[in-house]
This record gives structure tokens, C-alpha cells and sequence, in this order.
């Protein structure tokens, strides 16, 4: 028997609560759309509130492409304490006292931080070490000695300094430990700390604006208002029009001869008939043409079924 295609594809904007997993807020919302392939592009920690972009259907095949969108946060750093998560989930290892500060004085050391700098991920975090993510060896009280890795602070700001507490704004890069950005900028303020409140504002195109709160999503029955298409997060990528020869040639596995090159700097593509989203192409420039990556049978057919339709 044929595989029944998803009933459901697009994106859904949530307004992550705190105390829930990532995976949390995917499974419910597997629920209320009864549908399996469901996933996210972006984990949040549980503590952490905030933008969770969550795909259903053929939009969980481009959560790879908003994976790598910067990403703003608003988050609070409590001064002269160290915990063993580098945030408040975790238990006090360290105290030290705070110096005074000024506004200035921290404003200084923020500048320091931003453009590319090299980041040490917490011990509690979720890349793999040996077949096991970090903070399942940390549970273990085992120490992992991670490698730093590059990231990029675009920007950084001070909201409110209210001694011991620190608030701040960050746009960074994917792959950015707000807790361990937070964890350094003390250190770098001659004493420890850790985050007490995390919200992520921004991820791409996407505002905590644009956002719906879990529960009310969860509550709403008629829900597919809040279903945005699976492409609304690929903003910033070309757009390549297809004929329907395209089409078939997509279905097929075949180039698609004809088409304009990629612009500067790109590989990527999204390819649309008549007006409508139906995957993504790469292109090939041993060849010179474009090549199907990511064909989507269902959104073709439906193209074609009714060329003059463009919702």
C-alpha cells in the first residue's frame, strides 16, 4: 500500500512556554494536526521562551535551510553566582563577588564580544561527544573538553543594569550558546554568572510578533489560520519559476535546462509553478543547471491540477 502523503504542510510561528522541551512542544502539536512528520528548526532550551519554528509535513524537509538564520534574544544574566548548567536549572558551583560597575564599564566590555569569536560550549548542552550528547556525560559528572568553535554577535546591547542582574540583547549566529556568551561576559566582568531568563525575539524572518502562544494554538479549533506556508522561511533564498516541461522534469529527477543561473553566492533555489511553491533546486556549475534536491510530488500536482489557483 502507497504511503499516505502528509494532509498538512506548512510552518507554524509558536511562542514556546517555559518548562517544556522542544520535542515537548513538536509532540503537541503532533497531536493537534494528526499528522507524524513534524519537527522544528532551532532547539530551545526548556528554561527558555520564546520563537520555535515548528514544520509539519513536506516543510520539515526545509528546516535544514532556517536552521542557520540568525537569531535574537533578550536574556537576563545574574551576576557573582556559576552554575553547572550556566543557567538557573542547574546548582550553585561557584560564587564570587561583584564589582561595581557602570554602565559604561560594561558597555566597554560588551563591545569586545562582538563581530566572530571563539565560544566553548557548556558542559550541559546538546552536541554529541562519543555517541552521547554533553549533558548526558555531565549528568554522569563526567567533564568533556570541547573544542571552541566560531560564532558570529552581530549585535549586542545592554538593556538594564540592576546590580547583580544584567540584561542584554544578542543577534547571533546559529550554532550561539546564549548561556555560554553569558558565562564569558562575566568572566570578562571579573566575577561568574549565569542566565536566569531567556527569550528568543527573532529567528530569520520570523518576530516573536509573528508568533502564537502554544496554549492558544493548542485551544484554537480552527487552527489552520496560524499554518503559514512551508516557504515562509526561505525569504532570503532566489526564486526560480518553472514551466510545467520543468515540473515533469523535477518529478523525474532530470536538470532543468533553461533556466537563469544562480545569482553570486548561491546554490540554492526555490522553485515555484505558477506562482506556487513546489521545492528546492541547486545549482550545478560543472553542468551549468539547475538540479531537483528537494521535489515535493504533492505540491506539483496540485500546481498543475489548478494553474490558475496561487494559495
Amino acid at each position: 500500500m502507497a504511503k499516505r502523503q502528509p494532509r498538512v504542510h506548512g510552518l507554524f510561528v509558536v511562542d514556546k512556554p517555559p518548562s517544556m522541551t522542544s520535542h515537548d512542544v513538536v509532540d503537541a502539536i503532533r497531536r493537534l494536526v494528526h499528522e507524524r512528520q513534524v519537527g522544528h528548526a532551532g532547539t530551545l532550551d526548556p528554561m527558555a521562551t520564546g520563537v520555535l519554528i515548528v514544520a509539519v509535513g513536506a516543510a520539515t524537509r526545509l528546516t535544514e535551510f532556517m536552521m542557520g538564520h540568525p537569531k535574537t534574544y533578550q536574556f537576563t544574566v545574574r551576576l557573582g553566582q556559576q552554575t553547572d548548567t550556566d543557567d538557573a536549572t542547574g546548582r550553585v558551583i561557584e560564587q564570587q563577588p561583584v564589582p561595581p560597575l557602570s554602565s559604561e564599564d560594561i558597555s566597554r566590555v560588551l563591545a569586545t564580544f562582538r563581530g566572530t569569536i571563539e565560544q566553548t560550549p557548556p558542559q550541559y548542552a546538546a552536541i554529541r561527544h562519543r555517541g552521547k550528547r554533553l549533558y548526558e556525560w555531565a549528568r554522569e559528572g563526567i567533564f568533556v573538553e570541547t573544542s571552541p568553535r566560531q560564532v558570529t554577535i552581530y549585535t549586542l546591547t545592554l538593556i538594564q543594569w540592576s546590580p547583580p542582574d544584567l540584561e542584554l540583547e544578542v543577534t547571533c549566529s546559529a550554532g550561539t550558546y546564549v548561556r555560554a556568551l553569558a558565562r564569558d561576559i562575566a568572566r570578562a566582568l571579573s566575577t561568574v554568572g549565569h542566565v536566569t531568563a531567556l527569550r528568543r525575539t527573532a529567528s530569520g524572518p520570523f518576530r516573536i510578533e509573528d508568533a502564537v502562544p502554544l496554549s492558544e494554538l493548542l485551544q484554537a479549533k480552527d487552527w489552520q489560520r496560524y499554518l503559514r506556508p512551508p516557504d515562509a522561511g526561505l525569504v532570503d533564498m532566489p526564486i526560480r519559476e518553472l514551466t510545467p516541461e520543468h515540473a515533469q522534469a523535477m518529478l523525474h529527477g532530470r536538470p532543468l535546462h533553461g533556466l537563469p543561473a544562480a545569482p553570486p553566492n548561491q546554490t540554492w533555489a526555490r522553485a515555484y509553478l505558477y506562482g506556487r511553491f513546489v521545492g528546492m533546486i541547486q545549482w550545478d556549475a560543472q553542468q551549468h543547471t539547475w538540479r531537483p534536491r528537494k521535489v515535493f510530488p504533492t505540491l506539483i500536482e496540485r500546481a498543475l491540477k489548478s494553474p490558475m489557483s496561487h494559495t
